[in-house]
């Protein structure tokens, strides 16, 4: 059987309504919040007893989800903020936006930090 879509890309983060304004300024739709508990959810992630507060994020072309999700039950056990690209399980999710320099400069008062430069790769496109 062929694959038939992707649904959704997770992200794990500190502080849900921050980071739902974040994907906000970015052009995301909030989609919908909700808890995740209970028996058939542990089973799922390997996790056992979890409490999971999430927002699902939609794409303008409503085509792509992006998952949030801030663990309140286990405890987060590893921080990869500060991982470098190279490290094993790095995330990363690329947006098409009209102005590049312009988002940047507009989540960056959303704390978006760049960890390398604005480039143009050939004559194709500007990336970060």
């Amino acid at each position: 059987m062929a694959l038939k879509r992707m649904d959704n890309i997770g992200i794990v983060v500190e502080d849900l309504a921050v980071a739902i304004d974040f994907f906000q300024e970015l052009g995301l739709e909030l989609e919908g919040r909700a808890t995740i508990e209970g028996e058939w959810a542990g089973r799922v992630t390997g996790l056992g007893d979890q409490h999971v507060e999430i927002a699902m994020m939609r794409t303008p072309d409503g085509h792509s989800r992006l998952e949030l999700s801030r663990f309140l039950r286990p405890d987060v056990v590893a921080d990869h903020r500060n991982a470098p690209v190279n490290a094993l399980g790095y995330l990363r999710a690329m947006y098409t936006v009209d102005d590049v320099e312009e988002t940047v400069e507009r989540l960056r008062t959303r704390g978006a930090q760049l960890v390398g430069d604005v480039v143009r790769y050939e004559d194709a496109y500007k990336l970060c």
